[in-house]
């Protein structure tokens, strides 16, 4: 799902299916033996807009770290420099630059604010074809002689939530109150779940996840002794050329394993009008965002109301897309979009207020983005959602999910959509 220009490189390698998922897991746990590694998986899911099916990044020739201050501008400028390939994160806390905001919670997993680097190695995957675009060609060969190291079984991890089912419907009940004052008219709101004294296998665990749950945005990022295991069905912002497109994400329904039940969920899901009201609203404010860098009356909604389906759930999708303006650069285009407004709410700047007063843990990197951007400027950034972030030195594993909070919803209704979305990590983790 992830598109990079493409310069004169060798010939991409073919092999079979059975193949490529060999050499992919080779791959995956050879890069990981690196300081710093990322990987943009699809799995195979159709998308107009990429070039590749899978893309790892590996080793950093050069990295940028910074927190939320001058952020943007730094990464605006490591970009200039260097016109490379680079792969990177973009936390949520980022907000605390845009906006005149601060967070209050005490955070465990320390993920920097922002950090890119310039891979050593870059591998892309499409279809049955395997191709180097930054490295000698030869680790093709070191990777098919890489031993895959055995499977441990997942120590018993306790798993411990910020919220119990009554404070989380009391919280509800409370933002709600705020709805009907008009402070605001839709807010994300996030529960933790953690476990503390964590030892596990990142990468083993990610292959789990990605068994369970494929999306066509997952990914596996390395940062020291920092990892995001990302199953997310959802893309934040891409740009194809001068076209910006964002896709956000609401409207949610438990999968039935009887087809035709299954087929009458989905249309209960595109016709709800509860789900309908969800997506609009936060489909208006990504217009909105899109507004500030786009070409004026290029603003338009390619999609309305989309159903998607992935092994858990259905989702209802909307696509909108813009011209970029030639005066805009392309990182402030991400900054004038960020955070996601799938993840924040309506207005942006109060439901991200009312997020840091009733949530009780820093989001950090969760409801942030990673993916890549290529030397000609275009990118693609996902959601981190559906996604366990670890602190392997700290040994701290946390998981966040939530819903969209509007003055129709039911408290307990969205506090099992919480649930439904945490079952996919729950089942990796032996839950």
């Amino acid at each position: 799902m992830y598109d990079l220009s493409v310069q004169y490189l060798p010939l991409p390698l073919q092999m079979n299916k059975t193949e490529i998922s060999l050499f992919k897991e080779k791959a995956m746990q050879w890069a990981a033996s690196f300081e710093v590694c990322c990987c943009l998986d699809s799995n195979h899911y159709h998308d107009p807009y990429s070039q590749y099916d899978c893309l790892i990044a590996v080793g950093a020739a050069q990295e940028l770290k910074e927190n939320a201050g001058e952020a943007f501008a730094k990464l605006k400028s490591f970009y200039e420099q260097h016109h490379e390939w680079m792969f990177g994160l973009l936390s949520y806390e980022l907000k605390n630059e845009i906006e005149n905001l601060n967070t209050t919670h005490t955070d465990q997993l320390g993920f920097p604010d922002l950090f890119f680097f310039v891979p050593e190695y870059l591998i892309a995957i499409q279809g049955t074809s395997i191709q180097i675009l930054k490295g000698n060609p030869q680790v093709i060969d070191l990777i098919h002689q890489f031993k895959l190291h055995p499977v441990d079984d997942i120590p018993g991890l306790t798993i411990e939530s910020k919220f119990d089912r009554s404070s989380y419907i009391e919280t509800i009940n409370l933002l709600q109150s705020h709805i009907k004052r008009g402070d605001i008219y839709e807010i994300n709101f996030c529960q933790e779940f953690f476990a503390s004294h964590a030892a596990i296998n990142p990468i083993a665990i990610y292959h789990t996840l990605n068994k369970v749950s494929p999306t066509p945005f997952s990914g596996f990022f390395k940062l020291y002794d920092q990892y995001i295991l990302s199953a997310t069905p959802e893309r934040f912002l891409c740009k194809r050329g001068s076209r910006l497109i964002s896709q956000p994400i609401k409207g949610t329904a438990k999968r039935s394993k009887d087809e035709a039940e299954d087929e009458q969920i989905k249309v209960a899901l595109k016709s709800s009008i509860k789900e309908q009201a969800e997506n609009v609203m936060i489909v208006d404010l990504v217009r909105n965002d899109l507004t500030k860098s786009a070409v004026q009356g290029t603003v338009k909604v390619d999609e309305l109301f989309g159903i998607y389906s992935f092994p858990q759930v259905h989702q209802m999708i909307s696509t909108i897309s813009c011209e970029l303006r030639s005066d805009i650069h392309f990182i402030d285009a991400i900054k004038n979009t960020f955070p996601m407004g799938s993840m924040t709410g309506a207005p942006k700047i109060r439901a991200m207020e009312l997020i840091d007063q009733y949530e009780k843990s820093k989001r950090g990197a969760f409801s942030g983005s990673f993916g890549c951007i290529s030397p000609d400027g275009d990118f693609d950034f996902n959601v981190i959602i559906r996604s366990i972030l670890y602190h392997a030195k700290q040994q701290y594993l946390s998981f966040q999910v939530g819903g969209a909070i509007t003055y129709a919803a039911s408290a307990e209704e969205e506090y099992e959509e919480c649930l439904l979305k945490a079952s996919a990590i729950m089942k990796v983790l032996g839950k």
